[in-house]
């Protein structure tokens, strides 16, 4: 992985953690990769600063919390960080990355991963934050398994909020045992009979990764109509990738896992293939779940924060692609600055002493 070259905290570290801060959260420096965060018998937790959101955001919002010296935790409903580009496109190439001609979204998780490390956060993944609450003018989240986070100010990156795939209800009973909904390792499927359905981007993306990985690759889609850029159509339309339009996943053949598929196309008689894996490429659906409920000021699916990436809420802010403000646009390039000056503004809300800005990380080493 490429490294990260980031320096030791600037001069304002000491003053932004209040008295009461822990480093309960803190695992050990030498660990690799992301550590979850021991929950007390009495399951409180305290930090100073919670990611709500594993995503790109939120790791670089975990850097430059530890960079100002502030104890963090990341918290995300899915068992692994990286959010949407970890479930969605792990092998797609990103190109609006600062710095990075092009990359592998895998890559880009791992790095800020590793990036995030230099200052050891917690990480509480798998749970969902489900409340929040106040005390003593401090937020209190309380997640979906009972852990109470205190903390002295919320970040919220959680990309368009939590998502869930939309299901192929022929399959549904196979969700483990041969249907997936996205590909996190495509050797994962080496030598195996995939078929993709659905007819959008991610569904050709993932037929033009799996080139040369799999015995044989199919994808199928209700329609006859693609919803995926035209010069990726193109581009596997030129592989040894077969295409079936005006048709479905009629049929699943197998047991206790897939072993094959019936496709039904129209006007033609049912046909049945080899099958290992089914990718289910239908898309998901975006949800605030239970943040729609914390009293928020919200547009839509968006969180309302001024330029400064405060809510209405105390000590609550918001970046990046879940956030709204007038003129906000939302790469990812811009999601990374958004979640310096959320961290920024967090730091003087959480210590009224401490400075807005720490300076730059080359003048601190």
């Amino acid at each position: 992985m490429v490294g990260t070259g980031n320096a030791a905290p600037g001069p304002e570290a000491a003053d932004t953690r209040p008295p009461d801060a822990t480093d309960a959260l803190q695992p050990d420096a030498a660990a690799d990769g992301p550590v979850d965060v021991d929950t007390p018998a009495d399951g409180r937790v305290e930090v100073d600063v919670a990611i709500i959101g594993a995503g790109p955001t939120g790791l670089f919002a975990a850097y430059y919390a530890g960079f100002r010296g502030l104890s963090t935790v990341v918290i995300d409903a899915l068992p692994e960080p990286g959010g949407q580009v970890t479930a969605m496109y792990p092998e797609k190439l990103i190109f609006d990355v600062a710095g990075f001609p092009r990359i592998r979204g895998r890559d880009l998780v791992a790095n800020l991963v590793e990036q995030a490390d230099t200052f050891n956060p917690g990480y509480l993944l798998g749970r969902r934050a489900d409340k929040l609450s106040y005390d003593d003018d401090k937020p209190v989240l309380t997640l979906s398994d009972g852990t109470d986070v205190h903390c002295g100010a919320v970040i919220i990156t959680g990309g368009l909020g939590s998502f869930t795939p939309r299901p192929l209800p022929v399959a549904s009973q196979f969700t483990g045992a041969g249907l997936v909904y996205f590909v996190p390792k495509l050797d994962a499927l080496a030598g195996q009979h995939v078929v993709i359905v659905g007819g959008g981007d991610s569904a050709f993306d993932w037929a033009q990764a799996l080139d040369g990985i799999c015995r044989s690759t199919t994808l199928v889609h209700r329609r006859d109509k693609f919803r995926a850029h035209a010069s990726t159509v193109a581009r596997v339309q030129q592989l040894p990738v077969e295409i079936i339009v005006n048709a479905e996943v009629s049929r699943i053949i197998g047991d206790d896992r897939i072993e094959g598929v019936e496709i039904t196309a129209r006007g033609q008689e049912p046909r049945q293939l080899p099958a290992d894996t089914i990718v289910a490429a239908l898309g998901f659906t975006a949800d605030l779940g239970p943040l729609a409920e914390w009293g928020l000021t919200l547009d839509k699916r968006h969180i309302v924060v001024d330029s400064t990436t405060k809510t209405n809420l105390p000590r609550v802010f918001a970046a990046a692609a879940i956030s709204d403000y007038p003129g906000q646009v939302r790469p990812i390039a811009v999601a990374f600055g958004e979640a310096a000056t959320a961290v920024n503004t967090a730091a003087v809300a959480i210590n009224p002493a401490a400075h807005l800005f720490p300076g730059h990380s080359s003048d601190a080493g």
